[in-house]
């Protein structure tokens, strides 16, 4: 039988990949990744394999911000049998071509299988807030 998923693992989840985008860390962010990982991004319409992520969305973001947080306080989060879920605002700061820094909110669905007892993310979301017409 399969150890319960609590909160504090996804919020551990969350934490681990928060400080892998802050130290622009892949191989540590690879880890909670499954290999077979499909995604959306801010940047990539859609990818499958975490090499493809880590290529088109990874690489073309993180080293291009700062500061980015997740509010775990927002955070929802579900499990169910094998997999769940978990959807969480986050922050960062972004940079214009001139170098001036702007505020760059936005928020993530990820959903969630445990393999070989760890947590994995099998999909992610990650999008900016839109803006109000």
């Amino acid at each position: 039988m399969t150890a319960a998923v609590t909160q504090a693992d996804i919020v551990r989840w969350f934490g681990t990949l928060q400080t892998c985008c802050r130290a622009v860390d892949y191989a540590t962010a690879r880890g909670i990744f499954a290999e077979d990982v499909v995604a959306f991004g801010t940047r990539a319409d859609i990818v499958s394999g975490l090499d493809n992520l880590q290529a088109n969305q990874w690489s073309g973001v993180w080293p291009k911000i700062r500061d980015f947080t997740f509010d775990l306080s927002q955070l929802r989060w579900g499990w169910s049998g094998d997999g769940g879920w978990g959807v969480v605002t986050w922050t960062s700061t972004g940079f214009r071509p001139d170098g001036t820094p702007f505020h760059r909110p936005g928020r993530a669905t990820v959903l969630f299988v445990r393999r070989e007892g760890r947590l994995l993310a099998i999909h992610t979301h990650f999008s900016q807030t839109p803006v109000p017409a």
